[in-house]
Parts: structure tokens; C-alpha cells; sequence
């Protein structure tokens, strides 16, 4: 994985501004769709591309937060729309290649007990991000407070993802190391 980031970053960096924010735009929202996605260690990288001036902070956080609440949406519009598909078939629907089926049932509880502070505390929850949005989707959850709650979690993880990529500056690497260590725990 570390050798598929680092040709990813040395690719990136050779693309123009224009194109690096089409690249972020994609990776935020396609993160919420492919579990397994390394979406926030390029999200730390873009802090330390922000730092450099390659890109503009501001932009690049309005920006990954905006498609990570598309991505978002995208997965409850599916839970909502074949929820009842899933539910039946949780072995054989094609998403579940990318989630394990288990966490459903965990997801469904929480959105039970928590409500829409699950959908809040979304981006801070490793490995669960998928199966949250697609939860809340076939839990109907209204559309409104669901949007909110998703854009607010994206904006706080977002922000700090890139904010501790520009502290770190070309040090940036370092913090996928944290991640992965978050990740494991949560």
C-alpha cells in the first residue's frame, strides 16, 4: 500500500493545480464508495501541497469536504434505494465484496441508540464510514439533518487531516503512520 501512495504522490505532484483538486475532488467522494480506499493519507498530503502553495487550503477543505458529503449521500441514496435488497441478500449483493456484512448489524444499533450522532461522529469512525451512510439509507433517516450531520463530520476530519498535513510539511508521511494506528483502534 505504502508503494501505491508513494507513486500516487509523485504523480500528483507532477499534475497542475487544476488537476490535483479533480484528483482530491474524486478520492474524498471515492472513498465513501470503495472501503479499502487510502482517501486520508492523500487528504494529509494535500495539507503539506497547501503549505507549499501548490494548492490553496480554503479550496482544497471545501472542496474534499463537499465530495465526501456526495459520497456520503451517494451511499444512503443506495441504502435507501436497495435497502431492502441488502437486507435480504447481505452475502450476495455485490457492495458487500467491499463491507463485511457483520458490521450492518452494529451499524443498525447504533443508528437505533445514537441516532444522527452516529452520522456526526461519521468520518471520525475508521472502517465504518460505508457501512454508516448506507445504514442511515436504509434506516430512512430524514435527508436534512442527515446532509448537516454528514457535512460537519467531513468538515472537522477534513480540516484536521489537512491542517496536520501542512504542520508536518514534507514530514506528512508520518501521520498515515497515526492513521493506521487510529484505524486499528477504532
Amino acid at each position: 500500500m505504502e508503494e501505491y501512495i508513494r507513486h500516487s504522490v509523485d504523480w500528483i505532484l507532477t499534475l497542475s493545480p487544476l488537476s490535483v483538486y479533480a484528483i482530491f475532488f474524486a478520492v474524498a467522494y471515492l472513498e465513501n464508495l470503495v472501503p479499502p480506499m487510502p482517501g486520508d493519507i492523500l487528504v494529509v498530503f494535500g495539507g503539506y501541497m497547501a503549505a507549499e502553495q501548490i494548492v490553496r487550503f480554503s479550496f482544497l477543505l471545501g472542496l474534499t469536504t463537499i465530495s465526501s458529503v456526495l459520497g456520503f449521500m451517494t451511499m444512503y441514496a443506495i441504502g435507501a434505494h436497495w435497502g431492502y435488497k441488502i437486507e435480504a441478500r447481505r452475502r450476495k449483493f455485490w457492495l458487500t465484496r467491499f463491507l463485511d456484512v457483520r458490521f450492518f448489524e452494529k451499524g443498525k444499533r447504533w443508528m437505533n441508540r445514537w441516532g444522527q450522532r452516529v452520522v456526526l461522529a461519521n468520518r471520525f469512525l475508521a472502517g465504518t464510514r460505508s457501512v454508516i451512510s448506507l445504514t442511515a439509507g436504509i434506516s430512512k433517516t430524514k435527508i436534512t439533518p442527515t446532509l448537516i450531520n454528514a457535512a460537519i463530520s467531513s468538515f472537522l476530519w477534513n480540516g484536521i487531516l489537512l491542517w496536520m498535513g501542512w504542520l508536518v510539511n514534507e514530514n506528512w508521511q508520518i501521520i498515515g503512520h497515526y492513521l493506521n494506528i487510529y484505524g486499528r483502534v477504532i
